[in-house]
């Protein structure tokens, strides 16, 4: 029997074990050294991070009131279902889908939108289910933990504004920031993200910055599913700045009072001091809820609400004050008047023109809608808002003399106030006459004419036709308007700025009233016209049946052509204005009405302005007597 030795094969078998053995025990050391030592820190965080949460305290918005001290805009606690993001990671969200929009009666599609929007940015750390639950969804999350264990209930705050849509468009409302807006620099620059609450339009837009609070956090320690185990630290939020705006509640609802109860129900009112350019109402109708957007919009039933706003012919989220632009009519006149002073076309000792019954221009005649003046002068021809008149002092000016005028009330530009998107009248220009009218380019005596007396291109928002008429009152004085009076101080909270908890003093802020604009009116000049708008009202003017015994009024009526004559129809009825300021040789207060399609002015936006005096004459000199008495607030 021959023996085969083995010993040889075996020894190579052992050194191949012993190297594989080492080549494993380098690998495995390397990895350990790129785990523990390399990237040691970037695990410990994950792990830290799926020991330790940081959940968001939202913080509430800063109180609005009006100058009185009355709450308008506040934000009260409700119940939110949240979703974890986080524990969410490597699920398909999608199968979530349909047994959260069953359990929490929530809009599959709206979800669907909600995932997808989630996706897309990697910045959201919660994903919001739910606002407003009720308690039988809260316990539908509570029975469902097991199921669903990145599902939680927090309490949040929610915006709330006036009943029947009071104040809306100064107001606007709140809403979660989109991603277009996060990509603006404006906003990205800011610290804004994902999910965040911001003031989309209105007041909350433009002192966003200062009515957001700062949220808090607590940091909890969670167990592999994601179940709250504990509580590590709690940072409580601190609310925004309160803000004290220049509104008077009894004057706005006087307001859309007289709104709701026009022709048309649509219109604008606005009420100022023009000794300082705070607005003290501020009324557009028709108008909208904006709880909608801080409350319902992410059901399918404010989906639709909304939808219906969008498609409104009379569209109520347009904000008529600053944004609509309308012919001023016979409005226009005491601002001609002014202007024809200044510039020499008239005198106040021989200020007569012709009336005629109308002018003829080429194998034109553009009548007088009062008939015929005779030779009357500037006074006559205000109070009794004769056209003839201001047709020829029109033509006396010229273009350029029109233009002037607009420059020095600022009727090209803006006010200036603190809302957005306000919008710049349309005024007199060869420009404008060419590229509306391109087959008819060139400017004419008929157009003079009809820029005179408040139609052609003269397009003007009401908030640019009030401030203008105010300058006039206060003897050339001309405020920009504004509706935030104060912003409240909020005092540091603790006392180390390097602490998570510290939270630095926000200081009181009051509006930066500008000096306002010195227009070049003389004395006489001013009192004489004031004096004609005075006997509008007071004597044998358009407007006598506004009269108010103890408070005189100083305005003008206007009825502003919206088509050609003999068209019938609501649509096309004339525009009714007022405009006006009291006491006339000392005012105190100024406001303007435009009611659409109503009419003469005399008969819808003059007795609308008297309404607000009456509030006015009440609250400052007396007993409230008349059609102001008794006008209950309704703000929630």
């Amino acid at each position: 029997m021959k023996f085969v030795d083995d010993s040889q094969n075996l020894r190579v078998r052992l050194r191949l074990i012993q190297g594989l053995i080492l080549v494993l025990l380098a690998v495995l050391s390397v990895r350990l050294y790129l785990l523990q030592i390399i990237k040691g820190q970037h695990y410990a965080e994950i792990a830290e991070n799926q020991r330790i949460r940081l959940l968001p305290i939202l913080a509430p918005r800063g109180v609005i009131f009006d100058r009185n001290g009355l709450v308008l805009v506040d934000s009260r606690p409700i119940y939110s279902i949240i979703l974890s993001r986080e524990d969410t990671k490597g699920i398909d969200r999608a199968s979530l889908i349909k047994p959260l929009s069953q359990g929490l009666t929530l809009d599959p599609e709206i979800l669907r939108e909600r995932f997808d929007q989630v996706n897309k940015q990697p910045a959201f750390e919660s994903i919001l289910i739910k606002e407003g639950a009720t308690q039988a969804e809260i316990a539908w999350v509570d029975a469902h933990q097991l199921e669903f264990p990145a599902l939680r209930v927090e309490q949040t705050p929610q915006r709330r504004y006036p009943a029947d849509g009071m104040l809306a468009h100064a107001l606007g409302y709140v809403g979660e920031i989109s991603p277009e807006q996060l990509k603006q620099p404006a906003y990205r620059d800011k610290g804004y993200k994902p999910g965040d609450i911001i003031g989309q339009e209105g007041l909350e837009a433009v002192y966003d910055e200062f009515l957001r609070g700062r949220d808090g956090f607590r940091k909890v320690i969670v167990d592999s599913r994601g179940h709250i185990q504990s509580e590590v630290e709690k940072v409580e939020p601190q609310a925004g700045q309160d803000m004290v705006i220049t509104i008077d509640v009894e004057l706005q609802q006087a307001a859309e009072d007289q709104l709701r109860k026009s022709p048309q129900g649509r219109g604008v009112i606005i009420a100022m001091d023009p000794n300082n350019g705070e607005i003290l109402a501020m009324a557009s109708a028709p108008t909208f809820d904006p709880n909608l957007f801080s409350q319902r919009i992410t059901t399918k039933g404010g989906r639709a609400e909304y939808q219906k706003l969008l498609t409104d012919p009379d569209k109520p989220l347009i904000d008529r004050a600053i944004q609509g632009r309308y012919p001023p009519g016979s409005t226009w006149k005491p601002l001609m008047a002014t202007a024809g002073l200044q510039q020499g076309a008239i005198r106040i000792d021989d200020s007569n023109l012709v009336c005629g019954g109308g002018i003829t221009i080429g194998n034109r005649f553009t009548r007088c809608m009062g008939g015929n003046h005779g030779s009357p002068d500037l006074h006559f021809a205000i109070m009794k808002s004769c056209d003839g008149y201001f047709y020829r002092l029109g033509l006396k000016m010229k273009l350029e003399g029109i233009q002037a005028m607009v420059d020095e009330f600022d009727l090209d530009k803006r006010t200036g106030i603190d809302l957005p998107h306000e919008v710049i009248s349309t005024t007199p220009s060869r420009e404008l006459k060419a590229r509306l009218y391109p087959n008819d380019p060139e400017w004419k005596d008929i157009d003079t004419v009809h820029s005179s007396f408040g139609q052609g291109q003269d397009v003007l928002t009401p908030i640019a036709l009030l401030r203008a008429h105010s300058a006039i009152g206060m003897r050339g004085k001309m405020y920009v308007p504004h509706l935030m009076k104060e912003l409240r101080a909020l005092a540091a909270v603790g006392s180390d700025p390097s602490r998570a908890d510290y939270r630095a003093e926000r200081p009181a802020r009051v509006f930066e009233r500008r000096e306002p604009k010195i227009l070049s009116i003389p004395s006489d000049q001013s009192d004489l016209v004031v004096h004609a708008m005075w006997s509008v009202v007071n004597e044998a003017g358009t407007a006598t049946g506004i009269k108010m015994a103890g408070f005189d009024i100083a305005g003008k009526t206007g009825t502003a052509q919206v088509v050609s004559l003999g068209k019938e129809g609501s649509e096309h009825k004339d525009h009714s204005w007022f405009v006006s300021y009291a006491p006339a040789f000392k005012p105190e207060i100024s406001v303007v009405a435009m009611i659409e399609n109503a009419g003469l002015g005399s008969r819808f936006g003059a007795p609308s302005v008297r309404a607000v005096y009456d509030v006015y004459y009440a609250q400052t000199r007396g007993p409230k007597e008349g059609p102001g008495n008794n006008i209950a607030l309704k703000i929630r």
